[in-house]
């Protein structure tokens, strides 16, 4: 069996712990890799290693610090295919899915590679008489990133590149259901040339997580995670006294008019609702179709249809479009908030329910989900489900639309689909979703913009990519300074 090995100080170390967390080939429901719960002495050690690596990364320049980065970047470039497939084997999402996945991870390094011009920091001359005034943008020390079980290729890299770049050193605390990815991605961090120390990989559980999150020596927390998990993580690191960019869940709206490309725009719509089998935090949940009742079956009609397309399956079979759900636990928890939604009173027009794929009987498998007759205050309304589960409702202007998705407490995205500029415009204006689409229904944002997450999806006031994540992992450091004009300086 293969034993996940922590990455320390430039070495892959198999932990001295004697628990083990079963990861897991979810379309097969194989066990696949054991996951050692990392001893805090083996913290302590990962977290000493990543603090006397950081003086000397600190003071190598800046330009030199990227090299090891174009390194990674080429390495992830040539094994493209080998980390799809690892994400495809330990989280099961679609083979596409998981390639663009990898491919946003890369870009994140190519993003990274400008931080030597962004972290210039500000000059002014001549603030006063003979004073000058300048900002340098050091780095903070070791910062510490959590990532999530979803992307498990791609969301290490909206934080480490850009940490690394200014001077950081990193400690990246594993997901306990998919860490194979990184594992394998560690193996090109290690090619790749960096100092020993300045990047960790270490496997722990989520209550250890919190001691490394306390520990005085670690500056910054990154992570992703739902709601529930990025308020812990904003919360306990914010009273340790650290930085935090906590990103949340959601619970997103697309807002269908009468002036869509209904042919357009369903293939959009169906890789955000089902794509990643509904497992991220841009999915689509609610869709909210604007006008008159004639319309709304009109668009159900062809909504079902292309629902009903969908090819399920292993995603090794690149012509799947949706995959399993991630772990059992995760699939008793969707079936029983499915049923919930029924129990409220919605209707389940479509159940994908007890699916069984040819070949894969153990799989956690489950097909779209579509209700009908939910509205506002029940739970399959208004909460994030984390699988491939979409309401439909119908609404009868644009402003009624935006109300109802403005009232809600998260803000991550929100979509509409129009072929009308006014109603884009007042939709883009009066949204107060962080990601705002038009006729786009995953805004993901891609590695130079951040990702904006707002209201109950973020906490924090520096979100990840982008130039938000570089001042994040930056402290400015404003100097004044005069001289007099003289080395001469008379004391006896």
């Amino acid at each position: 069996m293969n034993i996940l090995k922590n990455y320390i100080n430039g070495k892959f170390v198999a932990s001295k712990s004697t628990q083990f967390i079963d990861i897991m080939n979810p379309a097969k429901d194989e066990v696949i890799a054991l996951k050692p719960n990392s001893t805090h002495e083996e913290i302590d050690e990962t977290i000493a290693m990543a603090q006397a690596a950081f003086p000397g990364w600190r003071d190598t320049p800046g330009i030199t610090r990227i090299h090891p980065l174009i390194k990674l970047h080429q390495l992830l470039i040539e094994n493209l295919d080998k980390i799809t497939e690892a994400v495809v084997v330990n989280h099961g999402k679609e083979w596409a899915a998981a390639r663009g996945e990898v491919i946003r991870g890369y870009q994140m390094v190519e993003a990274a590679l400008s931080v030597p011009e962004i972290q210039k920091g500000q000059f002014m001359s001549n603030i006063g008489t003979g004073i000058d005034e300048y900002s340098v943008l050091e780095p903070l020390g070791v910062v510490l990133i959590i990532v999530p079980f979803n992307f498990p290729a791609m969301i290490p890299f909206w934080f480490l590149p850009f940490a690394v770049a200014t001077g950081n050193t990193v400690i990246i605390k594993s997901n306990s259901q998919t860490p194979l990815p990184m594992q394998l991605m560690t193996e090109y961090i290690d090619q790749a040339g960096f100092p020993k120390g300045v990047i960790n990989y270490l496997h722990c559980n989520a209550a250890k997580g919190d001691y490394l999150i306390k520990h005085p020596l670690i500056k910054a927390v990154s992570s992703v995670g739902s709601t529930p998990i990025a308020s812990h993580i904003y919360k306990t690191a914010s009273n340790a006294g650290k930085r935090a960019q906590c990103h949340g869940g959601a619970n997103n709206f697309l807002v269908v008019t009468e002036q869509a490309n209904l042919d357009s725009i369903m293939p959009n719509m169906m890789n955000s609702c089902f794509g990643n089998t509904g497992q991220r935090c841009l999915a689509g949940s609610v869709i909210m179709v604007v006008g008159s009742q004639e319309y709304y079956v009109h668009f159900k009609k062809k909504f079902l249809e292309a629902t009903n397309a969908l090819k399920i399956g292993y995603g090794m079979d690149k012509e799947n479009a949706m995959g399993p759900i991630v772990s059992k636990k995760a699939l008793a928890t969707l079936l029983q908030q499915i049923q919930d939604g029924v129990d409220e009173g919605a209707e389940l027009i479509l159940d994908g329910r007890d699916l069984k794929i040819e070949g894969y009987p153990k799989g956690y498998w489950l097909g779209p989900c579509v209700y009908e007759k939910a509205k506002p205050g029940m739970k399959v309304y208004d909460d994030e489900i984390f699988g491939p589960v979409v309401c439909l409702d119908r609404v009868d202007t644009l402003p009624e639309a935006i109300e109802i998705s403005n009232a809600h407490p998260m803000g991550n995205a929100i979509t509409i689909y129009t072929e009308n500029g006014l109603e884009a415009r007042e939709f883009r204006y009066n949204s107060n979703a962080g990601q705002i689409g038009i006729n786009i229904g995953i805004v993901a944002p891609i590695a130079w913009f951040p990702f904006a997450g707002a209201k109950d999806s973020f906490f924090g006031s520096l979100r990840a990519q982008g130039p938000e994540v570089i001042k994040f992992y930056t402290k400015e450091v404003v100097v004044i300074e005069k001289f007099h004009g003289t080395t001469e300086i008379p004391w006896d």
